[in-house]
């Protein structure tokens, strides 16, 4: 076999259904030992290092072949039932997690020590960092990046992206906010100290204009260090006439002074801005 049997199966076409019964069980435990250092954090689908940030492909591959290799089964928790592939992560109390009941976590995420999970969604192949706070019905999609000491705020969506494989999750840098119900997805990049109000939605192709200079600025898919971002319109023409799309508006940058656990209605306040 292969040394890397993972790539090999998952990139030769309709290999999957030509496993033999060895090759299978290998794949298996391939597959299972990158889940566990995902749900463990000693592999991550986004990986931070001196020159950015970049996919772990390999990793991406084995949690889709994961779902090929998993039955469905009955899954009891307590007094719940699910009907799933994947089971949810077992907590022993020693992770340092604080873990509010109906907060939901699939194995093979992983949640650093100090985060604090309130009734919420982590799926597969994500990591939360130490001192993020996930809020109630906040959803973490799958392969997503949440740095350290980061609010996702009530009813947040992070995306999950996991085809292609090639393609970046959604990344939240350390000491972000992002207000409620705002929605990140397609592999947008919040980078550190951004403050995201309530309400903004950015996808890939989200105009997101920084207006605080002479002449509009307009930036897709990032949202640079320190700004404060609100919603907004533009003008858009159609056949039918010109109407105004969602976009982002870049309003400002935080203030160095402002201490990093600053709430983010004061954040906004600094702008005049109402929450």
């Amino acid at each position: 076999m292969s040394q890397d049997f993972i790539s090999h199966v998952f990139d030769t076409p309709d290999r999957f259904a030509s496993l033999t019964d060895t090759e299978k069980a290998q794949l298996a435990k391939d597959v299972s030992d990158v889940i566990r250092e995902l749900d463990h954090g000693t592999q991550s689908v986004v990986e931070k290092s001196a020159g950015g940030f970049q996919v772990n492909t390999r990793a991406k591959k084995a949690i889709l072949l994961h779902f090929r290799l998993q039955k469905m089964e009955l899954i009891e928790v307590g007094p719940f039932h699910f009907v799933d592939k994947i089971p949810l992560k077992k907590w022993n109390g020693k992770e340092g997690v604080r873990v509010v009941p109906h907060a939901l976590v699939r194995e093979g995420a992983f949640v650093e020590s100090g985060a604090i999970l309130m009734p919420s969604y982590v799926n597969i192949g994500a990591r939360v960092g130490s001192g993020t706070m996930v809020d109630t019905w906040a959803t973490v999609g799958s392969c997503a990046f949440i740095g350290k000491n980061v609010h996702l705020s009530g009813g947040v969506g992070i995306g999950g992206v996991l085809e292609p494989v090639q393609a970046s999750p959604v990344i939240v840098e350390d000491n972000v906010f992002v207000g409620s119900r705002a929605i990140l997805v397609e592999g947008v990049h919040i980078e550190e100290g951004a403050v995201i109000g309530a309400g903004v939605t950015i996808t890939g192709s989200t105009k997101i204009i920084d207006v605080t200079g002479k002449d509009p600025l307009v930036l897709k898919g990032r949202v640079p260090k320190n700004s404060v971002v609100i919603p907004g319109t533009t003008e858009k023409i159609f056949p039918a006439g010109r109407f105004g799309v969602p976009c982002a508006l870049i309003i400002g940058q935080r203030k160095e002074s402002t201490n990093l656990k600053t709430s983010l209605t004061d954040a906004l306040r600094d702008f005049d801005v109402a929450t």
